[in-house]
């Protein structure tokens, strides 16, 4: 299975409609919004390669509201617990 990471630039005042959009797709796995020069970010899930092509040009640009998007692909999956532990630092144990 590959994963791309999908960072979308959508007009201000459709980022929510568009967010649930993308959510929508078949190969979105998750669609977050978030902070700083992007307003979504989408983890794609899909089985071949070849079909990133036909998943974010032929798909996802074409959902209203898209004005601009950049393609990350993964490269290697790292354990959930490692994970934790590097978006925790600087957090006690209550997470402040």
């Amino acid at each position: 299975m590959i994963t791309a990471i999908v960072l979308v630039r959508a007009s201000r005042d459709s980022i929510p409609e568009t967010a649930q959009a993308l959510a929508a797709m078949k190969h979105v796995a998750e669609c977050y919004s978030v902070t700083g020069d992007w307003d979504i970010a989408c983890i794609l899930r899909f089985p071949q390669f070849e079909d990133l092509d036909d998943i974010v040009t032929q798909e996802l640009r074409r959902v209203p509201g898209i004005e601009r998007t950049q393609t990350m692909l993964g490269f290697k999956a790292y354990a959930k617990d490692l994970l934790d532990q590097g978006f925790g630092i600087g957090m006690d144990e209550n997470g402040v």
